[in-house]
């Protein structure tokens, strides 16, 4: 028909919405991610050589070693603690309303028979996302891509080689309460009360000060509390006292015992890369030492004013994390 463009032509500003301003990056980044997916299966062989091993006979009390055989080195999980109530949830309900952002990022770096390493990845960190103008929150990244884009970002981010950072867990809302009321609560210590009902999150809070056990909702409610925008700092102390306590009530008497189920129940509520039976075998290490976690946390240049991105202390060399003792054991 006379005067219709090209169909090449109207292709293009559809293949730049897609690809961004630097379409050849995306495109690597893409390919990467497709052959680190072929090269996973092989990977597996490295690190759980039998097939999905769980224990023939229920786990013992006090023997973590019971529940799977334990990695054969270190693996490292990517966590994202999303604010939907589930993981295929088109609405989070939350704050901005939209599809599922990462509430809460977390690498996590285990080893059979030493403390579990946990670095805390702050979600408000400004990056430069495919297709997007300006500087984003690394939590729109799991909005934009998903938690291919989100691992990739925080991989070039923190200087982790290629292929380390393979393995993820993304947890929604119903899982953390799934969790926590499965192990029958965990007990915290909190230096303060909190009593807030927050509707642009369509949350409400109200937990006392001092030690007291929490179920699964009151859990959410710690995990998820920011009374201030730029309180993400504080949010993330709050959700260490919660890591913490799940730590500890695993390591209480019988806990073991209600593994497999727990584990059979959340698995089936969360998306991750992770069979059952490894998640079990992580699992195993990560209570075969009796040293408490070390949660480490990223060094933040000082916030100009009141905005809400941040951005990492300059001149730090790479990577910024794992500490090297334990980065050498994953090689």
């Amino acid at each position: 028909m006379e005067g219709s463009a090209p169909a090449g032509d109207a292709a293009q500003p559809r293949l730049k919405r897609w690809l961004g301003t630097k379409p050849i990056r995306t495109v690597l980044r893409v390919a990467a991610a497709v052959i680190g997916a072929g090269l996973i299966g092989g990977g597996l062989a490295l690190i759980w050589p039998k097939p999905d091993p769980i224990a023939a006979a229920p786990p013992t009390p006090d023997d973590p070693a019971s529940l799977a055989p334990l990695p054969q080195r270190s693996v490292m999980v990517l966590l994202v603690g999303v604010d939907s109530e589930a993981i295929n949830d088109p609405s989070n309900r939350a704050a901005p309303k939209g599809p599922a952002n990462a509430d809460s990022l977390m690498l996590i770096h285990v080893t059979a028979k030493e403390a579990l390493q946990v670095l805390q990845v702050p979600t408000e960190l400004a990056v430069q996302l495919p297709g997007r103008e300006g500087l984003q929150s690394l939590a729109s990244a799991y909005r934009v891509g998903g938690v291919a884009l989100t691992a990739d970002v925080i991989a070039e981010m923190i200087g982790l080689p290629a292929g380390q950072l393979d393995r993820y867990l993304v947890m929604p809302r119903q899982a953390l309460r799934a969790l926590v009321d499965g192990l029958g609560e965990v007990e915290v210590s909190l230096n303060q009360s909190y009593n807030r009902e927050d509707k642009a999150q369509n949350y409400s809070v109200n937990l006392q000060a001092g030690r007291q056990t929490l179920n699964g909702r009151q859990a959410e409610q710690l995990a998820r509390h920011r009374p201030d925008p730029n309180g993400d700092t504080e949010r993330r102390l709050r959700q260490q006292s919660l890591l913490r306590g799940i730590h500890d009530q695993l390591r209480q008497p019988n806990a073991l015992m209600l593994l497999p189920d727990v584990i059979g129940e959340v698995s089936a509520q969360v998306s991750t890369n992770l069979s059952s039976a490894e998640i079990l075998s992580l699992t195993a290490a990560a209570l075969s030492s009796s040293e408490p976690p070390v949660i480490n946390q990223l060094e933040l240049a000082p916030r100009a004013g009141q905005q809400q991105l941040r951005e990492l202390k300059p001149d730090q060399p790479l990577p910024l994390w794992p500490p090297e003792s334990n980065a050498s054991a994953g090689n």
